[in-house]
């Protein structure tokens, strides 16, 4: 009678090793609340001046750290974490990409915004860098903190006319992942507002080379 429990005991145990363990499924999350509806933000202008410039945006450098997929978290100082079931559909910077021309396009200071690679040519060039982009458990409620630098260049002599860094905090909406990207996403919105103002800023201050404006007031140049 001993012998047979033992054997029954045996049999459970290798059928539990026998059977598949469940992996918890990771969830993703984009960012995509970020981009304004025409008409939101920035008022258009009616005509743009003569001198507006075309833009070129580059697709955002991502810091060490922050250039996966990996949702970050922390709850010590310079000890980062990552959700373990939780992830971004793709890296935030290749998500702001589109999200950036989208913005920038509306507040209506350039007359054509293009996001690269692209096979036409513009004056003026915006170079962005995500420093960070985290979910911060050091109070309560928790924060998402968005971190992003950029730079307006002159295209035609490399010259950097203006960069800033734009820092945004935003409370969760909850203690979870999802919390976060509720946040996340509520702050890529006003950060982008002010990205979009900056860059206008540059474009009203931006005067084109002597050459160019005498083929626009010639009409050899589209935009007159």
């Amino acid at each position: 009678m001993t012998r047979s429990i033992m054997m029954l005991l045996l049999l459970t145990g290798g059928c539990g090793l026998l059977s598949p363990t469940t992996t918890p499924q990771t969830s993703q999350f984009s960012l995509d609340g970020a981009r304004a509806e025409p008409g939101q933000g920035m008022r258009v202008p009616a005509a743009l001046p003569q001198t507006a410039p075309t833009l070129l945006v580059n697709p955002p450098h991502a810091a060490a750290g922050f250039d996966s997929q990996r949702m970050v978290y922390v709850r010590e100082a310079h000890k980062r974490e990552y959700f373990a079931h939780s992830e971004w559909v793709d890296t935030p910077a290749r998500m702001l990409a589109p999200l950036i021309v989208a913005e920038v396009e509306n507040s209506g200071a350039f007359r054509a915004v293009m996001l690269t690679p692209s096979a036409a040519s513009g004056n003026l060039r915006l170079d962005t860098e995500l420093i960070r982009l985290q979910h911060e458990f050091q109070s309560r409620p928790s924060r998402v903190r968005l971190t992003l630098r950029a730079y307006i260049v002159d295209n035609a002599t490399r010259r950097v006319l203006a960069w800033r860094e734009f820092d945004e905090t935003v409370d969760a909406a909850g203690e979870n992942p999802y919390g976060g990207v509720v946040a996340a996403n509520r702050a890529a919105q006003a950060l982008l507002q002010q990205l979009a103002r900056f860059a206008a800023e540059a474009a009203k201050g931006w005067q084109p080379p002597a050459a160019e404006t005498a083929k626009r007031a010639e009409g050899s140049l589209p935009g007159k």
